[in-house]
Parts: C-alpha cells; sequence; structure tokens
C-alpha cells in the first residue's frame, strides 16, 4: 500500500510537495464514501482507495508521475545499469538559480508485511547525496539506514554491513544491498518492482500483453471479456487468433504462425484480436456473427479499454497500485467513472488497490463520487514552480458543486486563458 509520495527539486517541482494518501479526520456526509472510499491498516491508520489529480495543462500533473516513475527506475536499476563515470539522468528545477546546483529530493512511504517504511534519497547528476530507510515499529520510528555522500550508519541493517564500500558514488545503496541478496532490501525492490505500476493513458497499447498474457493462461480471460461487454461497446466475446507459438532458434526468440499448411517463422509476428458482434436480420433477429480486427476497426476507446482491462483487473485482484496519466483520455466520462468506481467498492476492491490517476475529466468532480481528500490540485506560479495540494484544504460548504466551483476558479489549478478576439484582430490589421 502506498501512504505518500514527496518529490522537490525536479522538473516543475522547485519546493518538496507531497501526495498523501493518508485520509483526513473529515467526516463526509455520505456515509457510503467513507465506507467504500477507505480502508484501515494497523495502528488505525486510514487509507484513500483513490486520488484524481487535477490541473491546467503544464501545471504538473504528469511531472508527478514521472517523479515516481523515476524513483522506480532508479531503484531498481542504479546498482546495474550505469557506470562508475555515467550522469545520472535527473532534471533538477531549471528556472531558478536557488536549485540549479541543488539535489533533487525524492521519499516514498510505504506498507510492506505490515509494516510502514519510509524510503528516499537526494541525487544529481554526479552522485547519490544523501540517502535513508526508516521503519515504524509501535508508534515510533526507527532508522534502519542512513547515508550522506560516502559516510554510513548502519543502525538496524545488518544485511548492508560491508557493502558500503561496494556502491558506487552513483548508485543507491538500498540497490546495491538487494544485489548481494540483502532479504529486506530484495523485498523492497520487489515492491517497487510488482506492487509499484504506472501508465500513460496516452500511449496504452503497449499495455496489451498484459491483457493478452490473462487470455494466454485463462488468469483473467473470463473477467475480462465480461468487463469488456459490461462497458456497451456493442462486443459479444473476444478471440484470440493466429495465436503463435513460441519458439528459440539459434538464441533468437520467434514467433510460428501457420498459413496455408505451412509453417512461418519470423520475430515480429503477434496475436490477433478479434471482437465478435451479433449480426441481425430484417426482423430484428440474431443470424450469425461478425469477427472484427479489434485495431482496424474498434475504437481508440475500445482499444484503451482491451490494452489496460488485464492490468486493471489484475490490480483489483492483488491489491497493488496503479498510477495512471491521463486516465480519461478517449474514454467517455461514464466509462471513466465505472473504471474509479471499481476501486472506490468494497464489492469490486476487496484487496484494497490503489488506483492514483490524473484527469481533466471535470465530471468526476463530485461529492458522490470521492472525499474531499482524494481530490488533488496542480498549479504553476509566476514563476514557473509546481504547488501540488487537495481541497480538503479549502472550506467547502454542504451543499458546494465541486465542479461548478473548480471551473469558476475557487480552487485554482485552471488556466487563465488570454483574450483571442484582440490576438485575431492584430493578425488582420
Amino acid at each position: 500500500m502506498l501512504i505518500g509520495f514527496s518529490v522537490g527539486n525536479y522538473k516543475s517541482f522547485k519546493e518538496t510537495v507531497t501526495l498523501s494518501m493518508v485520509a483526513s479526520s473529515i467526516t463526509e456526509d455520505d456515509k457510503e464514501l467513507d465506507e467504500n472510499n477507505l480502508f484501515e491498516i494497523h495502528h488505525k491508520l486510514k487509507l484513500l482507495k483513490s486520488a484524481a489529480i487535477y490541473g491546467a495543462n503544464a501545471s504538473g500533473k504528469s511531472n508527478l508521475v514521472a517523479a515516481i516513475s523515476f524513483m522506480k527506475w532508479f531503484v531498481l536499476n542504479s546498482s546495474k545499469e550505469t557506470q562508475v563515470s555515467e550522469a545520472i539522468d535527473i532534471e533538477a528545477f531549471r528556472l531558478s538559480t536557488e536549485t540549479e546546483k541543488e539535489p533533487s529530493f525524492f521519499e516514498i512511504v510505504f506498507l510492506l508485511e505490515g509494516k510502514n517504511f519510509r524510503y528516499g534519497f537526494e541525487i544529481n547528476t554526479e552522485q547519490v547525496v544523501a540517502e535513508w530507510l526508516f521503519q515504524t515499529d509501535d508508534y515510533a520510528e526507527k532508522m534502519l539506514f542512513e547515508r550522506d555522500l560516502d559516510n554510513f550508519i548502519l543502525d538496524d541493517f545488518p544485511e548492508g554491513q560491508g557493502i558500503s564500500d561496494k556502491t558506487r558514488s552513483n548508485a543507491l545503496f538500498l540497490s546495491v544491498v538487494a544485489q548481494f541478496n540483502g532479504k529486506l532490501s530484495g523485498k523492497i525492490l520487489l515492491w517497487f518492482s510488482k506492487n509499484l505500476q504506472l501508465i500513460s493513458g496516452l500511449q496504452d497499447t503497449q499495455y496489451r500483453k498484459e491483457t493478452l498474457e490473462s487470455f494466454e493462461n485463462d488468469r483473467h480471460r473470463d473477467d475480462i471479456i465480461e468487463f469488456i461487454k459490461k462497458l456497451d461497446l456493442g462486443i459479444a466475446d473476444i478471440q484470440i487468433t493466429n495465436q503463435p507459438v513460441f519458439i528459440i532458434s539459434n538464441n533468437k526468440a520467434l514467433y510460428a504462425s501457420s498459413y496455408g499448411g505451412s509453417l512461418y517463422l519470423n520475430s515480429e509476428s503477434k496475436p490477433t484480436v478479434k471482437t465478435v458482434h451479433r449480426k441481425y436480420d430484417s426482423d430484428g433477429k440474431q443470424t450469425a456473427i461478425e469477427l472484427f480486427d479489434i485495431e482496424k476497426h474498434e475504437s481508440e476507446g475500445t482499444n484503451k479499454l482491451f490494452a489496460l482491462a488485464g492490468l486493471l483487473l489484475d490490480t483489483l485482484r492483488t491489491g497493488k497500485i496503479l498510477l495512471i496519466d491521463e486516465l480519461d483520455a478517449r474514454l467517455h466520462p461514464l466509462i471513466t467513472r465505472e473504471l474509479i468506481c471499481l476501486f472506490n467498492s468494497n464489492e469490486t476492491n476487496p484487496h484494497n488497490a490503489q488506483l492514483i490517476f490524473t484527469t481533466h475529466d471535470t465530471n468526476l468532480l463530485s461529492s458522490k463520487a470521492f472525499r474531499r481528500d482524494q481530490i488533488w490540485f496542480t498549479e504553476k506560479d509566476n514563476k514557473g514552480a509546481t504547488d501540488l495540494y487537495s481541497l480538503v484544504e479549502y472550506k467547502v460548504g454542504k451543499d458546494a458543486s465541486f465542479e461548478r466551483d473548480y471551473i469558476i476558479g475557487k480552487y485554482g489549478a485552471i488556466p487563465f486563458i488570454g483574450n483571442f478576439k484582440e490576438l485575431l484582430g492584430e493578425l488582420d490589421a
């Protein structure tokens, strides 16, 4: 479970901001929100099942997802994919002389095997400036290790003994310890790898392999088909045709496909997804079925839903964390709402999976769908720095319309558009 994430001096974030999944002490008028949108872990800590992030274009929404994505990548790869002389591919906030030579800050708080961990680091393009790992037990936080450049303090981290001198200046200590079979560090890296999933709602086709794998091993096949049916897309069934046979030839991965009784080998073949549609006669009776190639004949929205179906259902089944940038792209608002409702429900989300997404869909801004602490905004100041804040910070009336108040600028995080009439007048002059 994700408890919180903080980032500072990275891309458009100058100051450190925090996205918190900890539920505030507010009590909403709609009791179902408190019953379905929250879950409780140890020590009566309540977490949110979802969070929506709004903001104008170029306000920093995608940069927040990029920050989490970078942290995941660096944790998993810094010890094995960089050389001692390589620069770290980090982009600090570039619009201030105060920050251009300062390190970027990343910290995540998460739940692993019933225990809270707080892990973070500060880096620049040359080295890891600082790194730390803390664990919370019985309300008290204890340090496991701290790093200040090449100086290490290991208070309660025996698996790290003797490994600090094997850690390059541009690699994370936690990642190196995991490479030496550290038990706890290995579990943390596995949490980053398996539990923290980040995807782009604009480039979703690359995730369809998850859905195809679900069909191949029958893991979620029936659920995926039922999921597609319920979204009123006119699809009665889904078939995967020309299923390839996986072959290794001369140490190269090949797909074998048959045509006209002959076997052909190539490295680019892929399964063809067919959607099944019912065919009717003039009396409205079904007479046959038609198979459509999903990529050629179905809409962009349908292709997106198919591509994400396997990942969405696996996340709900296993209680993982899913971050989607531009969730609503190419989707009808009612379908987007239903996807979110899958997470904000004890019935469809019994394992407390978490969904964090960026969106421009103001139809979702409703007190019937979200608690105030589930709604977040990004806004840039006049010096180009992004701030991140929650609707819970505002005093909101009992009958207030979140959508209306957002559109009129009550919460900020909207674009202030110039006068195009004046511009067009100048062009005509």
